[in-house]
């Protein structure tokens, strides 16, 4: 097996042209999913290119390069918007998974149950792709295109992960629940932003993953929670509770962790727990 470590992004693209090769950061998804099956394939690892490693900020836009290790994440000094992806990254596998597996690779594994995606999408993430033709941006959303399967076309790598400036105050969080406490693949999970304003909530984005294909934001439940209070005295009326119209966008599967029901009522279960947070933060 030929094992690629190019420093230059025309060395990176010579070995794309060159033949079949698999792309790698960390490796954390693509060597146990081999198992010990040997393979004969190239293995092109980007974690040395330039601006392929590390955050930074610039111009009211938050740059993840693609080879940043999830433990750099949650190191990272990022405003309260972002403790939703911090609290994903910790739930990323085991500490060791958590110190090679990278942001890019947990995007282009494409798995409904990637606990990255969700809290990318309420941050509004998109990626940047390159290629010898040049750069483009993509939503995260448009770059996810199904199970296993995204936007990523021959000849191209995703560079970096980008994230606009949150709104002001805004607060992110994230929950996952599974059949077991630790190094569990999801049943359901959530990730949330809220923005309070005034003790409302002014803004809100909410995200379910493995319950669909792609991870997705739940539009009409974010509209209804918009400017609901965030902390209620008991002569108010209660809020709206997250309703099975909320959740009709969602797809979810039967299987091992779970039936396509038990999968529907949990995320709403998790829906509730994390706005509770979320407004207790934000009452704060």
């Amino acid at each position: 097996m030929a094992y690629h470590t190019p420093n230059r992004l025309d060395q990176a693209f010579d070995i794309l042209e060159d033949g079949q090769v698999s792309l790698i950061a960390g490796g954390t998804d693509w060597f146990p999913m081999r198992g010990d099956r040997i393979s004969g394939e190239a293995l092109l690892d980007v974690a040395a290119l330039p601006g392929f490693r590390g955050i930074s900020r610039a111009d009211g836009l938050w740059r993840f390069g693609a080879a940043t290790r999830w433990s750099e994440i949650l190191r990272a000094d990022l405003p309260p918007a972002f403790d939703g992806l911090k609290a994903a990254a910790r739930e990323v596998g085991s500490v060791q998974i958590q110190n090679a597996g990278t942001i890019a690779g947990n995007l282009c594994n494409a798995s409904p149950a990637a606990d990255g995606v969700p809290p990318l999408l309420t941050l509004e993430a998109s990626v940047e792709l390159v290629s010898r033709a040049g750069r483009r941006a993509l939503r995260l959303d448009d770059f996810l295109t199904g199970v296993r399967r995204t936007d990523l076309r021959q000849g191209e790598l995703l560079a970096a992960v980008l994230v606009p400036d949150p709104p002001a105050g805004a607060l992110g969080g994230f929950v996952k629940a599974g059949n077991r406490r630790y190094l569990v693949i999801s049943t359901a999970m959530v990730a949330m932003l809220l923005r309070p304003v005034d003790g409302r909530i002014a803004e809100a984005r909410v995200a379910v993953g493995a319950c669909s294909p792609v991870a997705m934001r739940l539009s009409q439940l974010e509209a209804d929670l918009r400017g609901q209070l965030l902390d209620r005295s008991p002569l108010d009326e209660p809020p709206p509770a997250v309703t099975p119209a909320h959740l009709a966008p969602l797809t979810p599967i039967s299987d091992l962790r779970g039936s396509a029901d038990h999968r529907r009522e949990l995320a709403g279960e998790l829906i509730g727990r994390l706005l509770a947070d979320l407004k207790r933060r934000g009452a704060d």
